[in-house]
């Protein structure tokens, strides 16, 4: 069951005036996305349409915007450029079974790995990718075609009407919220702009939106492996950075909204959305954070602001064209400006020479790839190197302490984790040439964590074996006799489990029995 509104918000008039917002800005993004992707902009703005509503209505977080994204589009452009639209079409229809498989398989837990400097990376890199777009309309062509900044009172202009769209956005929640301040923003300038007969730029010189309702058809490619060959590739690189980038975006919207959404179920819809938008003429699409932030800003908080704006949507395509074209692209740009400027994390500029210089250096890479590539590869570069300095940190933190028994033997209490980066440092700990014959590692404050580990401890058994002498293994606990046993004839050591701590045989107190008594010795080639 889902909710059309929120209990948060309670407000049908809210999620509705919000979804009208979000409409209006989805045209003029829908409609680039679709030329950076080489496809007609009705492609687009279907894929918006469909996306947003199927997610709004079964996706995992109320409040959230999809649609056509350009983080998308620039990986379609080669294959629309070398095989033609309808392998697009089949494309975001494996696209959205992988995402459908991805969800069932619960794999979009798998973003709480994420660590925070990459969410900060990405939300500042994200921002500076949505002011770079909006810098687009600030470029007009000129007598032979070509693309040049705009010049003297046509630039005026237009940051003018860019400053009055901020400015109402900024300062107009402070005396009303009856209606969303990006709205009423956009309709001033508007009708000012169409009123005052001011000579701006509108959507309708970016592409005519006029269209019908989009209609079901199969992708018109051969079904045989070849064509498979071809899509899969694609479809695996779409599902990932649409799943990415989806799944980031509902832990912002969550964490801004102090509420909770759930991954494998935006997974699920983000594919079921995926599927249904191939059969019937979209690009394919998935959570757009610039849209979600500007339904979230707006009051936006249950279903029907989703569902408002892809039916809005809809409505601009098939009636109500004409208007939606008179609306200047100032004052959309104002409100994406205005979107950046509530995205952007600015409190991490303020702790960047506070935080750890590894956590300091990922966010400014993740914010660097985000802009220069795109959002799934900064995300993975991001948690790989965040990965890498953890597993270097946990490496340095093995040691022991020692002490000699009564009865001669040493114990050595083994300190840290030991895994395939700290094993070297393992090694270097023990001295079974001038250690007694008798020796304890004790394991109650650490933990073995893979085969490497299992290795080390094998090959330092092998080392006191060779040197005549009897080595001991206390305290492992439950987790690595797992380990141990699962390796079998891999690793030759063997594991007693202790009834009485979890651990190994250790029944009374070493006062009490000689150590040999209650150790577990280790054995080569005893399994």
């Amino acid at each position: 069951m889902f909710q059309l509104v929120s209990k948060a918000s309670a407000n049908a008039r809210v999620d509705i005036l919000s979804g009208l917002t979000v409409a209006l800005a989805l045209v003029p993004e829908a409609v680039a996305f679709a030329f950076v992707a080489g496809v007609h902009p009705l492609v687009g703005l279907y894929a918006a349409f469909m996306v947003g509503l199927i997610t709004a209505v079964f996706g995992g977080r109320p409040g959230m915007i999809s649609g056509a994204t350009g983080a998308l589009a620039v990986v379609m452009v080669a294959l629309v450029a070398q095989h033609g639209v309808e392998y697009l079409f089949a494309t975001v229809v494996l696209m959205g079974v992988l995402q459908v498989i991805a969800g069932a398989l619960h794999l979009g837990k798998f973003i709480r790995l994420v660590p925070h400097p990459v969410m900060l990376g990405f939300v500042n890199g994200l921002a500076i990718v949505i002011f770079l777009a909006q810098l687009g309309q600030f470029k007009v062509e000129d007598i032979t075609g070509n693309l040049e900044w705009m010049s003297g009172e046509p630039l005026y202009l237009m940051l003018g009407l860019v400053a009055v769209t901020m400015a109402i956005i900024k300062y107009l929640p402070k005396f009303t919220t009856l209606i969303p301040a990006p709205l009423a923003a956009i309709a001033v300038v508007s009708l000012a702009v169409i009123y005052g007969g001011l000579d701006t730029r509108t959507v309708g010189d970016m592409a005519s939106i006029a269209g019908g309702l989009p209609e079901f058809h199969i992708p018109a490619v051969p079904f045989s492996l070849e064509t498979f060959y071809i899509i899969l590739p694609y479809a695996v690189i779409l599902a990932a950075i649409g799943l990415i980038e989806s799944l980031l975006t509902l832990t912002l919207v969550a964490e801004l909204t102090e509420t909770h959404g759930r991954a494998s179920k935006e997974c699920i819809a983000q594919g079921a959305a995926n599927v249904a938008t191939g059969f019937f003429g979209g690009m394919g699409g998935c959570a757009m954070i610039g849209q979600s932030m500007i339904n979230v800003n707006s009051g936006g908080r249950g279903r029907l602001a989703g569902i408002s704006a892809a039916l809005f949507l809809l409505s601009f395509i098939l009636f109500a064209s004409s208007l939606i074209e008179q609306i200047p692209l100032a004052a959309l740009v104002g409100v994406m400006f205005m979107v950046v400027v509530g995205t952007f994390e600015w409190s991490s500029l303020r702790i960047l020479n506070k935080i750890p210089r590894t956590d300091a250096f990922v966010l400014i890479l993740v914010s660097g790839v985000t802009v220069i590539s795109d959002l799934a590869i900064a995300v993975i570069v991001g948690v790989i190197v965040s990965a890498l300095v953890f597993a270097w940190k946990a490496a340095k933190r093995v040691d022991v302490t020692t002490k000699i028994l009564p009865n001669g033997s040493k114990v050595y209490q083994l300190h840290g984790p030991l895994f395939f980066g700290s094993i070297t440092s393992f090694k270097e700990l023990f001295d079974p040439k001038n250690d007694p014959d008798d020796v304890v590692i004790d394991f109650v404050e650490s933990r073995v964590w893979d085969h490497s580990g299992l290795e080390a401890i094998d090959a330092l058994a092998e080392r006191y074996l060779k040197a005549g002498k009897q080595l001991h293994l206390r305290h492992l606990s439950p987790d690595c006799q797992v380990l141990l046993e699962k390796a079998g004839d891999m690793v030759e050591i063997n594991v007693i489990e202790d009834p009485l701590y979890g651990l190994a045989v250790d029944y009374p107190s070493e006062k009490e029995l000689p150590i040999s008594d209650h150790i577990t010795p280790t054995k080569a080639a005893d399994t």
